[in-house]
């Protein structure tokens, strides 16, 4: 996990995109460091960009690397040492009739009406609210992915999909997303509860969280999972409590 990205392992190529607006931060200018997408190899060499703190998004496996930014801090969840805090307890309790299933990641016409309500809601005017099947199959599969989609129902009814990349050692969150009218009963925490008990249960030991972003209002729930590990560029170091 010392490895540094920065270095060439074996042929692995990187490249910088050109600038593009932060996702996160509408005043700032990004960029990405990002794995050959030519790459034939790239599928195999998924995990290990993981570990480098990489994160994958369609067919493009990228790690923010902006020239005077480093607010984004990839982390992940050991699993052999998480326990849930009250509120994560709370939410399961509250979730008690929810029943997870993990199926292929082949996208359905209920997930994709789905898709749309939730990006409607949460990303008006921002370009995805626009997505549909095409677009819900380049950002969400790709044409290599290690993809499984846990499907989250209450009395048959689909609340929720985590869209969930499968590894050798770990699972990586790569998008969830959910009925927006019920924002309140924390179905993304949920989702990342279960992914927990799946790693757990197949005995992997990471879930990856992709990135977390101090201070910002979006990120503050990937924080109350606890330890929480962040890659320095190097190597994974916990996070202090508070």
């Amino acid at each position: 996990m010392g490895t540094d990205p920065g270095q060439d392992t074996d042929d692995l190529r990187l490249f910088h995109t050109g600038e593009h607006p932060c996702g996160y931060w509408p005043n700032r200018i990004a960029r990405d460091l990002v794995l050959d997408p030519r790459d034939p190899k790239l599928a195999a060499r998924y995990p290990m960009a993981l570990a480098w703190g990489f994160r994958r998004s369609g067919d493009i496996v990228y790690r923010p690397h902006c020239g005077y930014c480093r607010a984004c801090v990839p982390v992940r969840i050991p699993v052999a040492s998480f326990r849930p805090d009250r509120s994560q307890r709370r939410c399961r309790a509250r979730n008690a009739a929810v029943e997870m299933r993990v199926c292929p990641a082949d996208r359905t016409e209920e997930q994709l009406a789905l898709y749309r309500r939730y990006l409607t809601a949460r990303h008006a005017g921002g370009g995805m609210d626009e997505h549909g099947a095409l677009e819900f199959e380049q950002f969400l599969i790709g044409t290599w992915s290690h993809a499984r989609f846990l499907e989250f129902r209450e009395g048959g009814r689909l609340l929720a999909v985590a869209v969930t990349d499968v590894v050798e050692d770990a699972l990586s969150a790569v998008y969830t997303f959910y009925e927006p009218e019920l924002r309140a009963r924390g179905l993304g925490t949920l989702a990342i509860l279960h992914q927990l008990e799946w790693a757990a249960a197949t005995g992997r030991e990471h879930v990856y969280l992709g990135y977390w972003i101090p201070t910002h209002p979006k990120m503050d729930y990937k924080r109350r999972f606890r330890p929480l590990e962040a890659f320095d560029g190097r190597r994974w170091r916990t996070l202090p409590d508070g």
